[in-house]
């Protein structure tokens, strides 16, 4: 088979049906593809159909209209090389549930403020660099100390986190947490999490406080897409063989450059410019789509 479509359920309170899978089998039979059985990765959550006759993108587009409106993230892809050798992720609203920027103003009284201007950024309405150089002069005179604060009390991981590291990296792949915000906080995520590698900002600290500038070179889409192409170079693999997500306009770039680019609970621009989309699942999503089982991903679940 030359394609495989994969369904997956978003919700734990709404499992995925065998009634969700026969319509989706026959939105592909009815556009003109030959299937086979349909393979369950995981009862109730996750199931593949592989296909061939049709595009990938023809069968997805058939299947979205016969599926409308439910909580289910529907993916197509060639079969052949869907298990990546290399993970690329974006930090903030990807594999941790907030952005630290925004917990860190808290503490300065301007969470408001920042968390409007990090939504217009990742919404691809300002200008990166200048957004987050604006962002962080609000938190000169800060205690460096409120950064270890933020990590300890108000960062959380997102579902599915620590499962897409350790079952890519059980199985030779390497991983990488590039971001667009402080290394303070990537250096302590990859830790956590078990990344092999971790790439973000300084944000500059003297006498014990933040100065409220971010050092040059300031890392944002550019640098994202140059560490996957890097990272490909010294592994000696194809961008076909690389999984990037992320959910803002600074990771357009690095997910358009990834055999499997990946919009995670994206904004709009986002969502609309990458291949694939996981609107409602959690990480794990990104694992099936791989064509991992229940069986490969439970040891690692939190």
């Amino acid at each position: 088979m030359e394609n495989v479509l994969t369904l997956i359920a978003g919700r734990w309170d709404a499992p995925l049906q065998t009634l969700q899978v026969d319509l989706a089998q026959a939105a592909l039979d009815e556009a003109g593809a030959g299937t086979e059985a349909a393979d369950w990765l995981c009862p109730a959550v996750a199931c593949d159909i592989p296909y061939e006759g049709i595009e990938a993108d023809e069968g997805e587009a058939a299947v979205r209209q016969y599926l409308t409106d439910l909580p289910i993230d529907i993916v197509s892809q060639p079969l052949a090389g869907r298990r990546k050798r290399l993970l690329v992720a974006d930090m903030d609203s990807t594999i941790i549930a907030q952005e630290c920027i925004v917990e860190i103003a808290e503490f300065a009284g301007k969470r408001a403020e920042v968390a409007r201007i990090t939504d217009l950024a990742m919404r691809g309405e300002l200008d990166f660099e200048a957004a987050l150089r604006e962002r962080a002069k609000m938190l000169a005179g800060l205690s460096f100390d409120l950064l270890h604060e933020a990590w300890e009390r108000r960062i959380s991981l997102t579902p599915g986190a620590n499962a897409l590291v350790g079952v890519m990296r059980a199985n030779g792949a390497y991983t990488a947490l590039v971001s667009g915000g402080f290394n303070y906080f990537t250096r302590a995520v990859a830790r956590r999490v078990g990344f092999d590698m971790h790439q973000a900002n300084d944000l500059e600290i003297k006498d014990g406080q933040i100065t409220g500038r971010v050092l040059d070179p300031v890392a944002g889409a550019v640098a994202k897409k140059l560490a996957l192409e890097r990272l490909c170079r010294e592994l000696d693999i194809d961008f076909s063989e690389a999984l990037a997500l992320g959910d803002g306009a600074n990771d357009i770039p690095m997910i358009q450059a990834a055999g499997l680019g990946v919009a995670y609970h994206a904004r709009p621009l986002v969502a609309a410019a990458a291949r694939t989309r996981i609107d409602n699942s959690d990480l794990t999503a990104a694992l099936y789509l791989q064509g991992y089982r229940r069986d490969d991903i439970a040891p690692y679940l939190d």
